[in-house]
């Protein structure tokens, strides 16, 4: 069984590494769309994969330290390209979060990408 979880984050960002005259090389923003995967088996007691509430607790701590931040400050994410910054949540959620299958992370609605670890 497949479950997930929403959540949204605004952020700030340049990438500091494509050519000069790129329009993402200057400071710009997105409300990025994150939505995190598991997989396991139902539980027989609780009838669940994982608990939403155990979920949301793991992730929203993560999602709080890049809601309204510049990424570029955050540790790790010197060149936070939306490939870059999935990368960066799986090694946050991994820790706490068994099951843990994929990562969609949408920097618009239309453009975005999936991760499921290396």
């Amino acid at each position: 069984m497949t479950i997930y979880k929403q959540f949204t984050f605004d952020a700030a960002h340049f990438l500091p590494n494509v050519p000069e005259g790129h329009k993402c090389r200057a400071l710009h923003g997105h409300t990025y769309h994150l939505t995190v995967f598991l997989s396991g088996p139902v539980l027989e007691d609780a009838g669940w994969v994982i608990d939403f509430g155990e979920v949301k607790s793991v992730c929203k701590p993560v999602v709080d330290r890049l809601d309204h931040s510049l990424l570029n400050e955050i540790p790790g994410l010197e060149n936070p390209t939306a490939e870059n910054v999935a990368r960066w949540l799986w090694q946050q959620f991994t820790k706490g979060l068994p099951g843990l299958y994929k990562i969609e992370l949408k920097e618009t609605p239309t453009s975005g990408v999936i991760y499921e670890g290396d």
